[in-house]
């Protein structure tokens, strides 16, 4: 399947929704944080995915506003096993010449795991090929709403006018701000909506929503996803006849 893929029409940018891991834990009759931490083996399969085939972003929903709202043991359990997760995988990156960084409201995250994704952040920070961004306590509501108050700010200081903020502006001021929009998102387990995640960034993106868990996502369903997105027509409101001309 990988050799069917087209090198020459590869989304810059990948975004995923990673689901589907308590509906994997309760068919194994286990509880939820089990499928989290078998979730680690897709979260590796699609980095090297990505990285191997010369994908340049790869964003991974990990963790939302809305998910502080879990059980305090689910949450506190997540929060442990970031942290261990980004511990063990720093040599897996650094093999891969993978750079982490991250999008989200990180300063609500517990301390230990700033510290560690800001050592791994430093560690990666020279790698040249993927960069691999962990969207944490982050929502596009959130996301929009502090990027207007910036803006706000940015008007009241003189630093600019209200004629001045356009969409490329506005994208600026977003925490994806000199990253490409998503080509394609991929969300796990069959669920069609996007959840709160990157509602600027997704506007003209590709969707493809796969019944697979996100604990059994492997290479395979990226190279899936990859062909299904070469199959479409990118037209971005245009019609088909100007795309030809």
């Amino acid at each position: 399947m990988k050799e069917r893929i087209n090198p020459d029409n590869l989304p810059q940018h990948i975004a995923v929704i990673m689901d589907g891991n308590g509906r994997w834990a309760k068919r194994q009759g286990a509880a939820r944080v089990f499928g989290h931490k078998n979730a680690i083996k897709a979260v590796r399969e699609i980095t090297e995915g990505c990285a191997e085939l010369g994908v340049k972003f790869l964003t991974l929903y990990a963790f939302s506003t809305e998910n502080w709202n879990r059980p305090k043991f689910e949450v506190d359990a997540l929060m442990t096993l970031l942290v261990h997760t980004i511990r063990g995988e720093i040599k897996t990156l650094m093999n891969n010449n993978v750079r982490l960084t991250t999008i989200g409201n990180t300063e609500s995250l517990p301390a230990d795991c700033r510290k560690e994704l800001n050592e791994a952040m430093r560690e990666t920070a020279g790698n040249s090929g993927l960069t691999l961004i962990l969207a944490l306590s982050y929502s596009g509501r959130w996301e929009i709403i502090e990027a207007v108050r910036q803006l706000a700010v940015d008007v009241r200081d003189g630093h600019l006018t209200p004629a001045e903020i356009d969409e490329t502006v506005f994208g600026q001021h977003l925490t994806t701000g000199g990253i490409p929009d998503p080509e394609l998102m991929i969300r796990t387990s069959g669920e069609m909506r996007i959840s709160n995640f990157m509602l600027w960034q997704l506007a003209y993106s590709e969707l493809y929503m796969p019944d697979v868990l996100w604990p059994d996502f492997r290479k395979e369903h990226l190279y899936e996803a990859l062909l299904s997105y070469q199959q479409r027509e990118r037209r971005f409101g245009k019609t088909s006849e100007q795309l030809i001309k």
